[in-house]
């Protein structure tokens, strides 16, 4: 009788032991005030803050669901809509976004700005690693950098920091007075510290906001994050593991085209599974009609207070495809620096893919468009790299592959097998693509071209452009060099 009664109570107490529980965040990043669709891998009418709206709204009806922003909500000077509105959305997402991590565009306007978009929505913006004089973080939740949500039973932790690149980026004078940044892995070590010891979390998330490669050397450097919500890379990144840890990361790429969800799986409050990806907001996504009534109206008035900005830079005879921006060569990038490298009388030519934020489409290309795919003004710069070089130039691109560290290009061609730069080979003439190419050779000599922002600016590439020789910043402009293509007509894309 003892054995059926102790057999009964186990096969009761089973269920309690086995019940599975599942929290869903939905996240997006990187939107830079991309209220309108727009054109993005070849298709008109992706993404639009309407869409992104009727989804989270969605998303949270269904139980146990948080929204979840990586930052960089407004972008100034492009697009317009920016200038003009501000961040007149984000009260938009109340209620249906729980947190937001800084992006470093989010200072674009300047602190003050800031604080008053800040004010205007009801969920708390993290950065562990903004600091005041007193070293305690400049952005809390309850006297704490981090944000401890209890769902459906669990608990959970999130988290942000600004990496290096981030850190970099933001002037000084748009930081809120007396704060200082501090090292994002050491904030990071102690967050986690903190959320795992302390707060007894059962999973740890980092929703922004630094490069990819960043982030990856996070999850290695500190141990005990579940999750990380990419940003700042702009990638377009489906949810896997990154190498060497048991972190899974996911990220949503730009602009709303793309949000992402992942749903983490518990048993009791034991992580035991995660799972989930990316979503497409394209035109088969319905729209929440009320925000896009509102953006359409905001539209039309932008379009009839700056007329300037819709008018035509010129033409295009096919569309410039984004696609492949961050993983090979895309036509917008082979275009754009087959244009540069010509003007640079250079036999190679590479331009970041940070530097491009969209394709272009066919016929007539505004203003708006135009600087929607080109938005940063650059000059071009010259050097004469040896051959080493030039190949641990490319060796470099190739490692951001998948991020927008990774490098357009023209006038070079290689490739890769099993992550090794191949058969590098290079214009003969750069004044006669039609010459071909010939090997790189460690010991010649090639006169090569990049961005000033790329040589002198970018992480890895400006330690890298210190050892060429002959270097020379030109006064030939990105944009104005494209703009008068465009004018000439679409010009070939070969490049070869």
């Amino acid at each position: 009788m003892n054995k059926r009664l102790a057999l009964l109570s186990s096969l009761l107490l089973l269920p309690a032991c086995q019940t599975t529980h599942t929290v869903t965040l939905v996240g997006m990043t990187d939107y830079h005030s991309h209220a309108e669709p727009f054109y993005s891998e070849g298709e008109p009418g992706q993404g639009g803050v309407a869409r992104a709206l009727a989804y989270f709204r969605a998303a949270k009806a269904r139980p146990d669901t948080l929204g979840v922003s990586g930052g960089d909500w407004v972008n100034k000077g492009v697009p317009a809509w920016s200038d003009e509105y501000g961040c007149v959305e984000w009260p938009w997402f109340n209620g249906l976004v729980d947190m937001m991590a800084l992006g470093n565009h989010d200072l674009d306007y300047g602190a003050e700005a800031f604080a008053r978009c800040r004010a205007a929505v009801d969920y708390p913006v993290l950065c562990a690693n903004l600091v005041g004089a007193d070293g305690a973080p400049h952005f809390q939740v309850e006297g704490r950098p981090y944000l401890v949500r209890e769902v459906g039973g669990v608990r959970l932790g999130f988290f942000a920091v600004a990496g290096p690149d981030m850190q970099r980026l933001v002037k000084a004078e748009r930081l809120p007075e007396g704060t200082r940044w501090t090292d994002a892995t050491e904030a990071a070590r102690a967050v986690v510290g903190a959320l795992r010891e302390r707060e007894q979390v059962d999973a740890v998330v980092l929703i922004g906001h630094q490069l990819r490669e960043d982030d990856e050397a996070l999850a290695r450097a500190v141990p005990g994050i579940d999750l990380i919500l990419g940003s700042h890379s702009h990638a377009r990144e489906d949810l896997r593991v990154v190498p060497g840890t048991r972190t899974y990361t996911v990220s949503s790429y730009q602009y709303l085209a793309y949000l992402s969800e992942v749903r983490l799986r518990f048993q009791g409050r034991r992580l035991v599974g995660v799972e989930g990806g990316l979503v497409k907001l394209d035109g088969t996504r319905p729209e929440d009609a009320e925000t896009a009534a509102r953006v359409e109206e905001l539209g039309r008035a932008l379009r009839e207070k700056r007329p300037e900005r819709f008018v035509g830079v010129g033409r295009l005879s096919r569309p410039l495809g984004d696609e492949g921006l961050t993983t090979g060569e895309a036509e917008v990038g082979t275009w754009a620096t087959e244009v540069w490298r010509r003007a640079a009388g250079a036999r190679a030519f590479f331009a970041m893919a940070a530097g491009f934020r969209a394709g272009l489409p066919a016929g007539e290309v505004t203003r708006e468009e135009f600087e929607g795919a080109f938005p940063y003004r650059n000059v071009l710069v010259t050097a004469e790299m040896t051959g080493q070089q030039l190949a641990d130039w490319v060796a470099l691109s190739e490692s951001k592959r998948g991020t927008d560290g990774y490098s357009q290009r023209s006038g070079v061609s290689y490739r890769v097998r099993e992550g090794r730069v191949e058969e590098l080979r290079v214009l003969r003439d750069a004044a006669d693509p039609g010459a071909g190419e010939e090997p790189v050779r460690p010991e010649g000599r090639y006169r090569v071209a990049t961005t000033d922002f790329q040589a002198f600016v970018a992480g890895g590439y400006k330690e890298a452009f210190a050892g060429a020789s002959e270097v020379r910043r030109t006064e030939l402009d990105t944009q104005a060099l494209l703009q008068a293509a465009l004018r000439e007509g679409e010009r070939s894309t070969s490049g070869r």
